[in-house]
């Protein structure tokens, strides 16, 4: 796996992720798909739309259906019948989430399923072996997600661990002659300082990409934004910056401006079955009853499928009515908005506009239209 900047703008930056089964066009965002499939959707609707990876999560899949089945029948990229890149997340965000259900010690983590409550074992190479067992062209190591908020002693704590783990999936991996991708993650909590140190230590270690994980979970914005500002800009340059888990759009716009490349989330999705549809006025509810005779389409400044042939009237009468097609429409149209968005940032880092964009934008999405229902 290689990577390679081709434009800066500022911190903000245009890349290529190459890798055995393709190109990935930085910054990207990956729709996740846990289970191997991103909902309500076929992996050529999501090639069409044109997204280049996607994400999968290594917990679920040694759950359900299990990595050596998907092993024996020819990997996950033909078991889901997507030829291109797959990140494979390790389940540490998953463990993390189940903390009445595991338990961590330096060997690695014990837990318990959500599905039939079955014990089972994770170790840092064992987290390896089941991402290659799945064919992943990018491995995340087993890392532990500290909740917010946590006081420094226990965040320090749990980072030494972390990156006791990290050594063992980097020297698992190295093992296994693969031609793959393993990133590090850098985790810290709020605490800067910790980050440094994950920084430094992982360093030593030596990975084709780094990812900021431990964000997103439930603290203040503007401890985020320190951490992002911070912490980025001493992420090595040469390669890819990966922040796990946040699909905030305005978010997103601050840590691309610091030199993020890479990015999932389920938020377009999630929010697409919920009703909640991102549009180039800003988010709206469709459920509300103003659009119950709007014949408009959702987005006149979107040629999606979505928009191209339906009305908002169609769509509320949709999910009003709880139709599966209202998934499939409102999630075809967030993630072809999402993929426009990106690649309009992409065309703004390269052409030097990249503050202008963000200037444009930032007033659209902080508008809350949703809270009027």
């Amino acid at each position: 796996m290689r990577f390679k900047i081709l434009k800066k703008d500022g911190f903000a930056r245009t890349g290529i992720i190459e890798t055995e089964r393709g190109i990935v066009h930085t910054p990207a965002f990956m729709p996740v798909g846990t289970n191997g499939t991103v909902k309500a959707m076929t992996p050529d609707e999501i090639a069409s739309i044109g997204y280049e990876i996607i994400l999968s999560n290594t917990y679920h899949l040694y759950l359900r259906p299990g990595h050596e089945i998907i092993k024996k029948l020819g990997g996950l990229h033909r078991f889901i019948n997507w030829s291109a890149p797959i990140l494979t997340d390790s389940g540490g965000f998953q463990i993390y989430s189940l903390a009445s259900l595991r338990t961590i010690d330096t060997e690695g983590v014990e837990f318990r399923s959500h599905i039939d409550g079955s014990t089972h074992f994770i170790s840092p190479e064992k987290a390896i072996e089941i991402q290659l067992a799945l064919g992943s062209d990018i491995m995340m190591v087993l890392d532990e997600c500290v909740p917010y908020p946590s006081d420094r002693s226990y965040v320090e704590k749990s980072l030494m661990l972390t990156t006791q783990w990290a050594k063992r999936c980097r020297d698992f991996f190295e093992k296994q002659n693969s031609k793959h991708g393993l990133f590090g993650i850098i985790q810290g909590g709020v605490y800067t300082e910790l980050r440094y140190k994950a920084i430094e230590d992982l360093l030593k270690i030596g990975f084709e990409g780094y990812a900021l994980g431990g964000l997103s979970v439930g603290e203040p914005k503007k401890d985020m934004y320190e951490v992002l500002k911070e912490i980025v800009p001493c992420m090595p340059e040469n390669k890819p910056r990966y922040l796990m888990g946040v699909g905030d759009l305005i978010d997103i716009i601050y840590a691309i401006d610091k030199g993020v490349d890479m990015f999932d989330c389920v938020m377009p999705t999630r929010n697409a079955r919920n009703g909640t549809l991102f549009t180039s006025q800003g988010k709206i509810s469709i459920k509300r009853s103003e659009f119950k005779d709007d014949s408009t389409p959702l987005d006149p400044e979107c040629d999606c499928y979505t928009c191209t042939n339906y009305s908002r009237a169609f769509l509320r009468h949709l999910y009003m009515c709880r139709e599966i097609l209202s998934m499939r429409l409102n999630t075809i149209h967030n993630l072809y908005f999402y993929y426009q968005f990106f690649e309009k940032i992409r065309n703004a880092i390269s052409e030097n506009r990249f503050q202008n964009f963000k200037s444009a934008w930032l007033p659209v999405l902080e508008k809350n239209s949703c809270s009027r229902e």
